[in-house]
């Protein structure tokens, strides 16, 4: 068998198709090919079926950067999974990517993939890829996030931040949640989440919930409450540069400090609506894909199985639609585009 059935962008701003010739690709060096047992769908899919994010250069092109699957065929030198392996990982977003998820069989990288642990669901599994993603780059890579000293490791020392404050902004997206639990792994004293339900994000380590409602001034004032001056490290997990001037004014002002935000985010903040700050702040832009952060993604992929299986990393919640079925993939999709509310979604492409 060569060909195979994926849902594909065939024309950037048109509805994705479903191609029932597809090649099935086949591994490279370090790589596997899995046979896609869960595809899931974020909102960046929806960019690239109709602005051409990660696609225009290499239509037709498969979305979906959640992928599990079995595997079926290793790669040369690739001996972390074994033909059978029940694993998950984060496709590429390299033109021309065989990794995508919507489709019956894609490649994975081993170095970014991991097995499905014992008592972990497939579908728990396929919450984390890209949105776990976005915090691990936003928190602990120096170019893009914050530059934190990461949990793994034995040489930096994390001892400070048990002192310390981080402000989230945006707790109910998938991305909040996660980075609200990264926070804890990370061993902030003070983890103060605006946006998001309060049960459930002190389940994930949040000290504080915050609640947005009532305008700028007043939720800056319920942080200020909270982290006083001291506040240097903030992440964005949501909102557009128009709307970044909250995390911004929360930080200090007489200490420089640091908010990160998604790429996709980026663009000019309105600089009428930032309090004057003695030191100053810098903006850096997150892009959490895994291949781009080897040095920080290859040790956390290494060790996510071991954290779902002691609670340290919490799955999301999910629906699952049955089948590829392009209809329901574009339907999720515009939802995004229109700004519904989603529960992410999975597509069950086929069984263990």
């Amino acid at each position: 068998m060569t060909t195979q059935t994926a849902m594909v962008v065939q024309t950037v701003g048109a509805p994705v198709v479903a191609f029932s010739n597809f090649p099935i690709p086949q591994p490279g060096p370090r790589q596997v090919q899995v046979r896609v047992t869960v595809a899931g769908l974020i909102p960046h899919d929806q960019k690239g079926r109709d602005i051409g994010l990660f696609t225009k250069d290499s239509l037709p092109a498969v979305l979906g950067s959640d992928v599990v699957g079995v595997v079926t065929v290793p790669g040369e030198g690739a001996t972390r999974f074994k033909v059978g392996d029940s694993i998950f990982g984060q496709a590429s977003i390299a033109p021309g990517s065989a990794s995508k998820a919507t489709q019956q069989y894609a490649v994975l990288d081993e170095d970014f993939a991991s097995v499905v642990p014992d008592g972990v669901s497939e579908d728990d599994c396929a919450t984390l890829p890209t949105n776990v993603v976005a915090g691990l780059v936003g928190f602990f890579d120096e170019e893009q996030g914050l530059g934190l000293p990461n949990p793994w490791s034995s040489t930096e020392s994390r001892s400070h931040l048990t002192n310390s404050s981080i402000l989230i902004v945006g707790g109910g997206s998938n991305c909040g949640r996660f980075a609200t639990q990264l926070a804890k792994l990370a061993g902030f004293g003070t983890i103060v989440v605006v946006g998001g339900k309060e049960e459930e994000l002190r389940r994930y380590g949040a000290t504080n919930v915050v609640n947005r409602h009532g305008g700028d001034d007043v939720v800056l004032q319920r942080v200020r409450d909270i982290v006083g001056d001291d506040l240097v490290y903030a992440f964005d997990a949501f909102n557009a540069p128009g709307s970044q001037h909250l995390a911004i004014n929360a930080l200090s002002k007489s200490k420089q400090g640091t908010l990160a935000r998604l790429v996709w985010s980026r663009g000019a903040v309105d600089e009428s609506k930032i309090h004057p700050k003695q030191a100053g702040y810098v903006l850096k832009g997150v892009l959490g894909i895994s291949h781009l952060k080897p040095d920080i993604a290859s040790p956390f992929w290494k060790r996510i199985a071991e954290y779902l299986v002691e609670g340290k990393v919490q799955p999301l919640a999910y629906v699952v639609e049955q089948g590829l079925d392009a209809a329901k993939v574009n339907e999720v999709l515009d939802r995004y585009r229109d700004g519904k509310a989603v529960t992410q979604t999975h597509f069950r492409v086929s069984e263990p």
